[in-house]
């Protein structure tokens, strides 16, 4: 058996061949978001809202009642804050409850809750606990029980399934010292036995979140191609006790205080073969897959703060009086309050119905939950922010700082600190500007990305070239005109006595069309340096999320105003919010497509260059720098660990 060595350095074009290799290639479902940035608004593939089975309805709000009791009861928010760390007694009682098995079928002993209702107790448990939030989805959404309730064999279904329910804690180990984003130079290695029997494991593993506690991993490493070996990057469960296994350190962060999250060294970790999940050289498209749907746990535990931050602007500035009126009725602090409250009920719209989306299955969510993450990241980002300026200094005071002084301890400070981490976790705003924009243009590149190919000889060219005539002389002639422009479109979302929604959704057409001649002409324009213009490319994609959720919060008021049990007063205020979010967003829509082509993108780059060059330097003289001293990326050379093992299994 060879000794491992560190992965080597790969190009900019093996690195995107091999992130291309990862996704999924075909379309077997409709998508919503798909057709939205093809300039087509499939308005029937999400209207009527779709909508829960009443007995999936009955288990979830009857869970959801035991859990809202148990997280009243019987967790302190302010002690974990304060101690850094989950009670074992909270994790024991949450596993009584069933609330780390919620997406495990019950035929492997767990509740077998819809997407919808397991968003819902994220969110709930995330109000409470945003540390006990990301504990439980870290553990369902992307640890063990996810890839394995999709790739697992039956075999290993019940042999870990059942454990995942009940008494054991997972984590999902992708992200190495010096490798983030750019899975291709992934180091860690999975050498097999001369037996075939096992792989024997090497490399160190960054920001494994529950890693400290967790009692399976799921690790994604390297095994190297060989007779009888295809190789590649692929997926094993471990037994976190395994010989071997050291977590060397548990990290600490701004926000998130009672996060297990650390650096964990595997020296020759032997895992059996059958614990392979998938094939070898799947394990890119395992956690690709698996985080189509797993990505939604992070916006719901944003939908979940969005509604805090507005209970609390709410109480807030009815309570506050300034020069003799409440805050509320000053226009600066109303347009604040006025924002959480449109984007607070798109965050729980597009949420929603992504979640029923990926509960009937019959479309493709991959965008629309990649949008969703995205979406949720951002806005509830700015809407902990704004609650945090309404609240003035208190805002920046602590909970514990308010109490001691006579004040409500309201986390604020703590909130916004707990959410930053939603703009980096399961891949970055940056990452997943990009990631969305591929899907974005998969089209394009099915029929003409021969055409920039700068590989592709003449024949492949002339084939591509054909395939793209045919396409785009169907697809263009229906860029020109839609139902946007008929005043007539959509009126039944301007039912007497409510807002009118007609005219925001006839926007979301014409502003779909706009969005797909734009891509179109970029692509003509800079053909195979599309791929540079991130800044480009990253409007194009906010452009989308802002369609989408424009669509998501009529869709949902329509929803509220007729569904059953509807209530007429619900259904007229909540026509008000999609209103209003749909007034914010159409600004924020225009502006965006202003900036596509009136921005500057060259020159930030150029400038950019320039400074890591070290041309401005002189701008950084009269400061001393606190920074402590060592590397900027720790050596992650594989080998046994010198470092005691700080790893702490629960209970």
């Amino acid at each position: 058996m060879s000794t491992p060595k560190a992965a080597p350095k790969v190009t900019e074009r093996e690195a995107r061949r091999v992130a291309e290799e990862a996704r999924e290639q075909d379309w077997r479902k409709p998508s919503f978001a798909k057709e939205l940035f093809l300039g087509r608004f499939r308005l029937d593939l999400i209207h009527p809202h779709p909508l829960p089975d009443a007995e999936s309805v009955r288990i979830g709000e009857e869970f959801l009642a035991r859990l809202g009791d148990f997280c009243e009861t019987k967790i302190d928010s302010a002690l974990i804050e304060r101690e850094a760390k989950i009670p074992d007694e909270v994790v024991k009682g949450l596993q009584e409850l069933g609330v780390f098995g919620m997406k495990i079928d019950v035929e492997y002993q767990g509740l077998g809750l819809t997407q919808v209702y397991y968003n819902r107790a994220l969110a709930l448990l995330g109000s409470v606990s945003p540390a006990i939030g990301a504990l439980v989805s870290a553990h369902q959404s992307i640890g063990v029980p996810q890839p394995l309730k999709m790739f697992g064999t039956k075999e290993q279904k019940e042999r870990f399934l059942p454990r995942c329910a009940h008494t054991d804690i997972t984590a999902f180990l992708l992200t190495e010292p010096d490798v983030g984003s750019d899975p291709a130079r992934l180091a860690t290695a999975a050498v097999p036995t001369e037996d075939g029997a096992a792989y024997v494991l090497d490399g160190v593993k960054l920001w494994t979140t529950n890693g400290v506690v967790a009692d399976l991993l799921v690790v994604m490493a390297r095994v190297p191609r060989s007779d009888g070996h295809k190789g590649g990057i692929s997926a094993f469960v471990v037994e976190a006790g395994s010989p071997g296994i050291t977590v060397e350190n548990r990290n600490a962060f701004m926000g998130l205080r009672g996060l297990e999250n650390g650096v964990t060294r595997f020296h020759q970790v032997r895992v059996p073969a059958e614990n392979l999940i998938g094939a070898e050289g799947a394990g890119l498209k395992i956690a690709l897959s698996t985080l189509n749907t797993g990505r939604l746990s992070l916006p719901a535990s944003c939908a979940g703060a969005g509604k805090w931050c507005l209970k609390i602007a709410r109480e807030w500035s009815a309570a506050r009086e300034q020069w003799g009126k409440s805050i509320a009725e000053h226009e600066a602090v109303a347009q604040k309050i006025s924002f959480i409250a449109a984007t607070a009920f798109a965050l729980e719209a597009v949420l929603d119905l992504s979640s029923q989306m990926a509960d009937e299955d019959r479309n493709d969510i991959r965008i629309e939950a990649a949008l969703a993450k995205l979406y949720g990241s951002e806005m509830g980002w700015r809407i902990a922010d704004e609650l945090v300026q309404i609240r003035g200094g208190r805002g920046y005071e602590t909970a514990a700082s308010l109490e001691a002084r006579g004040e409500r301890a309201v986390p604020a400070e703590q909130v916004l600190r707990d959410m930053r981490i939603n703009r980096i976790f399961e891949g970055s705003t940056e990452i997943m500007h990009l990631l969305i924009a591929r899907e974005a243009v998969d089209a394009h590149l099915k029929v003409a990305g021969d055409l920039i190919e700068p590989e592709a000889d003449l024949k492949r060219k002339g084939r591509a070239a054909a395939r793209a005539g045919v396409f785009y002389a169907g697809w263009l002639p229906k860029l020109a005109t839609g139902a946007g422009q008929l005043p007539t479109s959509y009126r039944e979302f301007h039912p007497d006595g409510h807002a009118d929604l007609s005219g925001h959704l006839r926007f979301v057409e014409r502003g779909a069309r706009k969005l797909a001649r734009s891509t179109f002409y970029a692509m003509s324009r800079w053909q195979g340096r599309m791929e540079t213009k991130q800044g480009f490319l990253g409007r194009i994609v906010d452009i989308g999320a802002e369609l989408f959720a424009m669509s998501a919060v009529c869709v949902r008021a329509e929803m509220l105003r007729t569904g059953a049990g509807a209530d007429g007063e619900a259904g007229r205020s909540a026509y008000e919010l999609a209103d209003l979010f749909c007034r914010q967003a159409r600004i924020r829509v225009d502006e965006l497509f202003g900036r596509l082509w009136n921005n500057t993108d060259d020159l930030d780059r150029a400038v950019a260059r320039r400074v890591v060059g070290g041309r401005y330097t002189w701008l950084e003289q009269g400061i001393l720098d606190p920074s402590g001293e060592g590397p900027w990326i720790a050596d992650s050379t594989p080998g046994p660990s010198q470092r005691e093992n700080v790893h702490r299994p629960l209970g």
